[in-house]
């Protein structure tokens, strides 16, 4: 547990951070076919007895970068590749499980998370990925809202956008591959959704926005982390459902106020 609380520290504020960029920029289809392709990833570092996260954190930067390239050469839309890469990184993820026979408790702590299986050495990798990917987007932070918001203006500003824009998908492959440990293959992408939407219905400028949204992701992970262990409940579905409360009841909340304000 203690371990779990360290990384979803860490990774909460980075995911909340990354997940203005994914909210803006209509990219949540992105993260959630990466978080499955990496499942290729997963199961090359099984067959070779590797650390799974370090081969699943490589095979994301891969498909990441295919997309990229993808989107710029070929007249498909980005939902068109995101599923391809999708569908052909999973099923090349379950072809090579396959060849492993026996049960697999690597495979399932991927798809659906295990505090549990957060080993030391992930820890250490979590922890120091997290920092360096923070320091990047610190040091980025106006050329990144530039591009969250219009290409255009960005690209009038001096920024490079195909650039950056390869940068910052890379940077969420790796930021998502790193949050499959606690939420897994299946839920990692709505610890990217849900705080900048709860924090969008609050929020009435970009930096609290992002203020906000960076304080509900350590809020919903540290109360769903207590909460599963409180009630000995998978870890990953508890936080998800945590963050689904909150914006359940911030909604009804906001509506509350604006009929008394209208009446």
């Amino acid at each position: 547990m203690q371990r779990a609380f360290i990384t979803g520290i860490f990774l909460a504020a980075l995911l909340a951070y990354l997940g203005v960029f994914v909210v803006l920029r209509r990219m949540a289809f992105f993260s959630d076919g990466i978080a499955h392709a990496s499942l290729a990833g997963v199961a090359v570092g099984v067959l070779l007895s590797l650390n799974p996260l370090v081969t699943a954190l490589i095979a994301s930067v891969i498909f990441g970068v295919i997309m990229f390239f993808l989107e710029r050469k070929t007249n498909l839309s980005s939902d068109t590749v995101i599923g391809l890469i999708f569908t052909s990184g999973m099923a090349l993820g379950v072809l090579l499980m396959s060849l492993k026979r026996g049960y697999q408790p690597e495979l399932i702590s991927f798809l659906f998370g295990n505090i549990l299986m957060i080993r030391p050495a992930d820890l250490i990798l979590i922890v120091v990925l997290s920092l360096l990917t923070g320091i990047f987007l610190a040091a980025n932070h106006r050329r990144i809202t530039l591009l969250a918001l219009d290409r255009e203006m960005a690209y009038l500003a001096g920024v490079n956008p195909d650039f950056l824009h390869l940068v910052m998908y890379v940077v969420l492959a790796m930021s998502v591959v790193l949050g499959i440990k606690i939420l897994g293959v299946v839920l990692v992408s709505a610890l990217l959704i849900i705080p900048v939407s709860i924090s969008k219905l609050i929020s009435r400028s970009f930096r609290r926005l992002m203020i906000w949204s960076i304080i509900l992701a350590e809020l919903i992970v540290s109360a769903g982390l207590v909460f599963s262990y409180l009630l000995d409940l998978p870890a990953g579905a508890v936080v998800v459902l945590t963050g689904a409360a909150v914006f359940l009841l911030v909604l009804t909340c906001r509506s509350l106020f604006q009929k008394e304000v209208s009446g």
